[in-house]
């Protein structure tokens, strides 16, 4: 009988050290994300798995499950950069995960004229990769280039989108302390031309790798038969850092 209590026992220690290790590494280094929607196609597609780090951008509740006040305000912040793909808790209701990529950072101008950015009145460079079909849409894929040479691909309808006004947005300056986020998916994306701007108190972490790919319109996870064809090869271990053009 005491045999088996001590075995319960040591059982129970493992269970608690391999939860605590799980906890640690999800909230103070790596978390792993499933992208469910198509606001940041073509970099981001449904079916997606991805590693976000939480050392990039510091500590603060949103770094824990059910963002637990355990920290009470963000420590060892660094600031994002320019063109970084992050996940934030949307404004809206604190607490929905969304993945954008920064645009806009404290004290930038940030306008859109027919589309297009501006940042500082200045305009983004974008060179046209070519036209394919999204869904049961035709869009253009473009090369989207910052100020600084870092670039990334964006899908624009081909036809203006005049029921969601996605093509224009009055210059904004963008407060201390927040960012101007866009999806990739200009026309299908709810980002800050409808959620306003992002505050540093609600980033979670920088999205830098897709670890695993999965296409649920060509197969299941509950149907192994269907997973090899289902998984994007080409996106394995597929880097979301933005490259210099």
């Amino acid at each position: 009988m005491k045999k088996k209590k001590n075995k319960l026992k040591e059982n129970f220690v493992t269970l608690f050290y391999a939860i605590t290790a799980a906890l640690f590494i999800r909230s103070f280094l790596f978390e792993p994300f499933s992208i469910p929607s198509g606001s940041m196609y073509p970099t981001l597609k449904v079916g997606d798995y991805l590693f976000v780090s939480k050392f990039d951008y510091g500590y603060y509740k949103h770094s824990f499950p059910l963002s637990i006040p355990i920290i009470p305000k963000r420590i060892f912040y660094s600031q994002p950069e320019r063109g970084d793909v992050v996940v934030f808790k949307t404004p809206e209701d604190n607490k929905t995960d969304y993945v954008k990529r920064v645009i806009g950072l404290p004290g930038d101008t940030v306008k859109m004229i027919d589309s297009e950015i501006y940042i500082d009145n200045k305009k983004l460079t974008r060179i046209k990769i070519k036209s394919e079909a999204y869904k049961y849409f035709n869009v253009i894929r473009y090369k989207e280039i910052l100020p600084d040479g870092k670039s990334y691909e964006i899908f624009e309808m081909e036809e203006k989108n005049n029921f969601f006004q996605t093509d224009d947005f009055k210059e904004v300056t963008v407060p201390k302390d927040s960012f101007f986020v866009l999806g990739d998916n200009r026309d299908n994306s709810q980002d800050s031309r409808f959620v306003g701007f992002i505050p540093k108190s609600n980033l979670v972490g920088k999205s830098r790798l897709v670890f695993l790919s999965f296409d649920t319109q060509i197969g299941s996870w509950l149907k192994f038969w269907t997973w090899y064809d289902a998984l994007r090869k080409d996106r394995f271990l597929f880097s979301l850092i933005p490259k210099n053009a």
